[in-house]
């Protein structure tokens, strides 16, 4: 792996758009298999769960390595199947310790008109900072 210079205010983005397989999967997976999800709406368009929407920011922090104790979300507003969404992950602390790197960071989630869907908080750690190159100040 290579380092990679971290510091507090820095952003990792992430988009994908969702599809009618991704609700199904998630549906079985999770066993959330509410009307929603499976029946479209009065408009033809069926709602994506909103914790497949928060795997978004949980992509970013696998890049990272990054172990969440702490996660927090609000979901603003709904995303259907079709839509683009593009995460923004910005880091707001870090700190070293011994063996590892605290980090906690704010999320954004919007969708392809730039409306907000998702926004949120974690708070957790990386295992080995030492593979990382870190900007404290």
């Amino acid at each position: 792996m290579r380092k990679q210079m971290m510091q507090v205010g820095d952003t990792q983005n992430w988009e994908r758009t969702f599809t009618d397989e991704d609700v199904r999967l998630f549906g079985r997976i999770s066993g959330d298999m509410g009307n929603h999800h499976i029946l479209p709406d009065e408009q033809g368009r069926v709602m994506v769960h909103g914790l497949l929407t928060a795997t978004l920011p949980t992509k970013i922090g696998g890049d990272l390595n990054f172990i969440a104790h702490d996660m927090s979300f609000e979901f603003v507003r709904p995303v259907f199947v079709g839509d683009t969404v593009r995460c923004e992950v910005t880091i707001t602390q870090l700190e070293k310790s011994e063996n590892r790197l605290k980090m906690s960071a704010a999320v954004f989630c919007r969708n392809q008109q730039g409306k907000v869907v998702l926004t949120g908080h974690t708070a957790g750690f990386i295992r080995e900072p030492q593979l990382l190159s870190v900007g404290l100040h």
